[in-house]
């Protein structure tokens, strides 16, 4: 799929199925990182396994603003571009998962205007956000 190598349509997305995007990053210079949040009930466990995910490093700091900074900055990776396919956010707070929202977007943004994608696609169909294709299904 040609959008997700499109830096310029770097956001925060939802999607129904992995198979698709899978695909299309196959053989890309993209990371896909899958992260599960199964069972993650507080900002602790979201923020430890975002850190395992993606590979933090060690200063990370396991709040919100530190979270903003490792997103934005990735320069451990030597990845094109990056994937993050988020799966079972309904298991966070409410209010947490939207702050998370809100700094995924904002992480989106600044690899756009470095014309290097960052996707976040929620694997649960949060209906707050846009559907990253429709189904062919």
């Amino acid at each position: 799929m040609q959008r997700l190598s499109d830096a310029s349509k770097s956001g925060v997305y939802r999607a129904s199925r992995t198979d698709e995007i899978l695909d299309a990053t196959r053989g890309s210079a993209l990371q896909v990182s899958r992260i599960d949040l199964a069972g993650a009930a507080d900002k602790q466990a979201l923020m430890q396994r975002l850190a395992r995910a993606l590979e933090f490093p060690r200063w990370f700091g396991g709040n919100w603003d530190a979270l903003e900074d490792c997103l934005c900055d990735l320069s451990w990776s030597k990845s094109g571009g990056h994937v993050l396919l988020i799966e079972a956010a309904v298991d966070l707070p409410a209010d947490e998962r939207g702050i998370l929202i809100d700094i995924l977007a904002s992480a989106a943004s600044s690899w756009a205007e470095r014309e290097r994608p960052f996707f976040a696609v929620f694997l649960d169909g949060s209906p707050a956000l846009p559907e990253l294709y429709k189904s062919r299904r």
